[in-house]
């Protein structure tokens, strides 16, 4: 469990050191999860050991060892499951008041411990470290939310004929499984852990192993909050532990964010075997800037949807639209990329980080060349920059690229701190070229006419829309509504179709006929007429 280590030293523990080795003895000194440079399997309660290979854990900025996580075996991961299918039917069993005050102090630690978990961020995944806390409240408030499960879960009863009623309960599945992105180590495991485990289900998560550390720290939380032994694990690992999960036949559900390729495939194979599986996919998400904007205003929000967390977020603006003489904005908007720092996520004043490895920056700087050679202009180039004192960072800077569809850089989701810019004449074609790309997350509308934003929303086809705001993610009261390439499974990791995926309807008709019923007391009420 969580060790004695007082918050507020701990704080300024980071804030006083600016080494690697400084932030590692930190988190080390302070959570078991992170124990002698090793970021553990949690199982039936237990930190376990493992005897077998390792993958290596870098930071971003200096390519150094940070942690080790697991490979974890097909033995550990036979326990895994069988802890998690002990401990279902009594946590199934445990009242939803009591998961609740359970959620209710999940979320108070989580308060309690942000710091920690946005510098285990900052230090395995590269963002800066508001970004990282940014990423802990997204999956906070989701936390919060589901301390709603009391009504949420209530089901519907209606008296179909006399004496007769037919009602619904809503019954956890059993065992979950939630495979997570590297882009968002808290958030994303905080989008299933209180979602799963409210509803009465016990989870197992696989973070990614580029980035685990959150994880374990959130099971350590999530332990002292009072989650019983089994309901929640983790095992690490890479495709082998993907396909086990989705092989298992005690796992009846999985959810997913991450890429493409491995979401199709998740989503087939876990379907394969009767499980339910939700995966969010890749995304293009355009922004439309109309002529009447608010510059000011619309090229900083641009700026900063496009280029923070260096363009890691499945949300992150891709593609700018400029209608008409909106394009002559462009280059304010250049000078304001330009003046973004790239840097260390703990050093004071840096807006983005590096990406996430040596590869993701190399496809980065293929789709850039790309852009020129199939006829684009790059306005901004952003390969090549360097960070004093972290030499060997994967440092990609802002960059801006002038393009049209079909050319590669527009086609393919490039994750990375670069945004590809389109003319058009009208909003019209603006709109058709949203609609005709193959990805629906989001998209966006800077203007200051209501009529134009109207005509916006009921046009564009995307399934979540911003109007002047460039990251339309909704709040955990709604859900998820990204479609088209970007979603299998028509769900949502949250809101009410959070609980819908966690649940399945069981419909119980019953009939008590009320000549049956037998009466034995005395009547004492005044008689009246009736």
């Amino acid at each position: 469990m969580l060790r004695n280590f007082p918050q507020k030293a701990l704080s300024r523990r980071y804030a006083s050191t600016n080494s690697l080795s400084g932030r590692k003895v930190a988190l080390e000194s302070a959570w078991v999860s992170r124990a002698n440079g090793i970021t553990k399997n949690y199982v039936d309660g237990q930190w376990v050991e493992h005897r077998g290979e390792w993958i290596e854990v870098r930071d971003p900025s200096t390519q150094e060892i940070v942690t080790r996580a697991p490979h974890t075996t097909r033995s550990e991961l036979d326990a895994t499951v069988a802890a998690a299918r002990r401990a279902f039917p009594t946590w199934r069993e445990t009242s939803i008041l009591h998961r609740q005050s359970v959620m209710i102090s999940f979320q108070r630690l989580i308060k309690e411990h942000w710091d920690d978990l946005a510098s285990c961020i900052v230090l395995e995944q590269g963002k800066t470290f508001a970004d990282a806390k940014g990423d802990v409240l997204r999956g906070l408030q989701v936390v919060e939310s589901s301390i709603a499960a009391p009504s949420s879960l209530m089901g519907d009863k209606l008296e179909v004929s006399k004496d007769m009623d037919t009602y619904i309960r809503k019954e956890p599945l059993g065992v979950g499984a939630a495979i997570c992105p590297f882009n968002f180590p808290a958030m994303i495991p905080l989008w299933s852990i209180p979602m799963a485990l409210i509803t009465g289900n016990t989870l197992i998560i696989k973070p990614s192993e580029r980035d685990p550390g959150a994880v374990g720290m959130l099971l350590e939380l999530a332990e002292k909050a009072g989650v019983p032994k089994g309901v929640l694990s983790s095992v690490n690992g890479g495709v082998d532990v993907v396909n086990y999960i989705c092989d298992s036949p005690e796992i009846n559900a999985i959810t997913f964010v991450g890429g493409n390729a491995a979401g199709k495939h998740i989503y087939d194979r876990g379907g394969a075997t009767g499980k339910r599986v939700q995966a969010n996919l890749g995304a293009k998400n355009h922004a439309i800037l109309m002529p009447d904007a608010n510059p000011n205003f619309a090229l900083n929000s641009i700026a900063g949807a496009a280029f923070g967390a260096a363009g890691q977020r499945c949300m992150a603006l891709s593609v700018l639209l400029t209608v008409g003489s909106s394009s002559e904005y462009l280059p304010e908007l250049q000078k304001r990329a330009e003046a973004l720092k790239v840097g260390n996520g703990f050093d004071e004043g840096v807006d983005l980080g590096p990406v996430i490895s040596p590869q993701a920056k190399q496809k980065i700087e293929n789709l850039i060349a790309s852009c020129e050679k199939e006829g684009g202009k790059i306005l901004l180039d952003g390969r090549g920059v360097k960070v004093e004192g972290y030499p060997d960072g994967n440092w990609v800077g802002p960059t801006i690229l002038e393009c049209k569809p079909g050319m590669k850089c527009y086609e393919e989701e490039i994750f990375g701190p670069v945004l590809c810019v389109v003319k058009c004449e009208t909003m019209d074609e603006a709109i058709e070229i949203i609609n005709k790309n193959k990805y629906g997350n989001g998209a966006a509308i800077f203007t200051q006419s209501g009529a134009t934003a109207r005509r916006f929303e009921k046009n564009c086809h995307s399934g979540q829309l911003g109007v002047n705001v460039p990251i339309p993610v909704p709040l955990p009261m709604f859900s998820w509504s990204g479609n088209k390439a970007s979603v299998l499974g028509q769900t949502s990791l949250y809101g009410k179709l959070g609980v819908e995926f966690w649940t399945q309807n069981k419909t119980i008709t019953s009939l008590w006929r009320s000549e049956d019923a037998l009466t034995s007391k005395a009547d004492v009420a005044m008689p009246t007429h009736r």
